[in-house]
């Protein structure tokens, strides 16, 4: 007997869309109640329930914003970027552990944050626990915990570290103040922002040349299917993936390119 043919209902993209969700903040939102599980074998959602709580879309923007949460070691970057302090994994646990610090939720097991949360955060309370974990080494840092204050790539800062002659002490860690002395020098920062740009620009050209290819290769392997020089189609799906990944690369790619040096 054939299986029955259910219309009307919502697949998990469907129904985020219906909510004007993403999938995360679908995913988030069902999380945390704001919506509900699907009512139609445990995989899909009525269309009469999707109505019933499409308000609810609404307050999970409001509530979660329109930024993916991140996990703890962009958590570390950012915050690190923010108040000039090497932060560390370990210290957005120590902030969570304080209650100054929710976890959203998780991803492959891991915790997530939201980035609104940790603008949100007192710098005061952040220096406190970066504080507490150097306790002597407060006044020096180390060559990865620069990068993460200045948000500069490692060559880059290594570069730059040896052109200034920044002397290290005999843990190879570097003076507190001397990062502070190169984030502070307004050229030098303009010059590593337009070093920063051309690099991911780069990046995200070769990224687009190859998805390009993915694409031409499968419009390729169509073509044999239509001329019969292959027995089976090509994979739809994988179309979808690559077309979805170039439409990303290529907003990144005019994001770079729109950036005034």
């Amino acid at each position: 007997m054939p299986a029955r043919v259910i219309t009307g209902d919502f697949g998990i993209n469907q129904f985020a869309n219906h909510l004007g969700l993403s999938r995360w903040q679908t995913r988030i939102g069902r999380e945390h109640g704001l919506l509900p599980a699907p009512d139609i074998d445990g995989e899909r959602w009525s269309a009469r329930l999707a109505d019933d709580i499409r308000g609810n879309g609404a307050r999970v923007i409001a509530m979660f914003g329109d930024e993916p949460p991140i996990g703890s070691a962009r958590a570390a970057a950012r915050l690190a970027s923010r108040v000039g302090l090497d932060v560390e994994r370990r210290d957005i646990e120590v902030l969570v552990a304080q209650g100054a610090l929710n976890v959203i939720s998780s991803f492959r097991g891991y915790p997530v944050y939201l980035k609104r949360d940790l603008d949100r955060l007192d710098p005061d309370s952040v220096r406190a626990v970066v504080s507490a974990r150097k306790g002597p080494l407060s006044d020096s840092v180390d060559a990865t915990g620069a990068t993460l204050i200045l948000d500069w790539p490692r060559k880059t800062f290594d570069r730059i570290a040896s052109d200034r002659e920044l002397v290290t002490d005999r843990l190879g860690r570097y003076a507190f103040a001397d990062i502070q002395a190169l984030a502070a020098d307004e050229s030098l920062v303009r010059h590593v922002l337009e070093e920063k740009r051309r690099l991911a620009l780069a990046k995200t050209q070769r990224a687009e040349i190859r998805i390009e290819d993915v694409v031409r290769g499968w419009l390729l392997q169509c073509t044999s299917y239509v001329d019969r020089d292959a027995d089976q189609p090509p994979d739809i799906a994988a179309l979808g993936r690559a077309l979805r990944t170039l439409a990303i690369t290529r907003a990144e790619r005019a994001k770079h390119e729109r950036v005034t040096p």
